[in-house]
């Protein structure tokens, strides 16, 4: 008998999150699904993992084709106990989110979402991050459901290029007019931290700030399309090299004779 697809899912809301119940009920029908997601919220982990403390992780719930273990670590800790220690076949395709809040741009670099869809990079699966640009605890996944679905079976049938990903934000409501692969914007988190007291009066600070687009007219970014309704896909590659500037680095060789 051919064996489902085996779908695997973490995320950096939690294994309880609307978010990622929004992604299983998604995708439960496309094969198998194996579900390893932190046992609270993570974001902002990037591609943390944890070095000084046990990781341990429960088994939550458990079906005919559907298995969830809440982790203690990192989202990326979650790829790599799950598919080394948990798994017990190597997944069709690892899917992340759906993330409650954009992660467009320069925050696909702090992204615990994303992280993790690196990591499933680094054991060569074909990998999405799906970002809803709603931050709301009870952000409504409806429409976002309809195209984590369709995206989920295209690379489920044609794959993903070996150590590349991709970064899926989808604008919240039901006015989506479509999708365009773009690239992510150029810019920057400015005024992040808000300072306070503790209750010593000692000074403390809480990251906030807002988001300051470089490019706001090219309409070759996530951020521009974004704004338009319209989802990004954005392919991220593992491989952070510079290729176009590697020549002319070369003659910093002849610095140590």
């Amino acid at each position: 008998m051919e064996l489902k697809p085996l779908i695997f899912i973490t995320n950096d809301d939690g294994y309880d999150s609307k978010g990622i119940k929004a992604l299983i009920e998604a995708v439960k029908d496309l094969g198998e699904v194996l579900v390893v997601a932190p046992d609270g919220p993570r974001s902002g982990m990037s591609g943390a993992i944890t070095s000084t403390m046990p990781i341990r992780v429960r088994l939550i719930e458990k079906s005919d084709d559907i298995k969830i273990y809440a982790c203690t670590g990192t989202p990326v800790d979650c790829v790599k106990l799950g598919l080394s220690e948990i798994a017990t076949r190597k997944p069709d395709i690892v899917l992340t989110g759906i993330n409650h809040g954009s992660n467009a741009s320069i925050c696909v670099l702090y992204s615990g979402t994303m992280g993790a869809a690196i990591e499933g990079c680094i054991f060569k699966i074909p990998s999405i991050g799906f970002s809803l640009l709603d931050h709301a605890n009870n952000a409504d996944f409806t429409e976002s459901k309809i195209y984590v679905k369709l995206l989920a079976e295209q690379v489920l049938k044609e794959g993903l290029p070996t150590g590349t990903c991709l970064n899926v934000n989808i604008p919240k409501g039901s006015d989506i007019k479509g999708l365009r692969i773009c690239r992510q914007a150029s810019g920057q988190w400015i005024k992040e931290f808000k300072s306070s007291e503790d209750g010593s009066g000692q000074e403390i600070y809480w990251l906030t700030g807002q988001f300051r687009n470089d490019v706001p007219d090219d309409m070759t970014t996530d951020e521009w399309v974004l704004a338009r309704n319209y989802i990004s896909i954005v392919p991220i590659k593992v491989d952070m090299t510079d290729h176009s500037y590697v020549d002319k680095l070369k003659k910093w060789e002849n610095l140590i004779k």
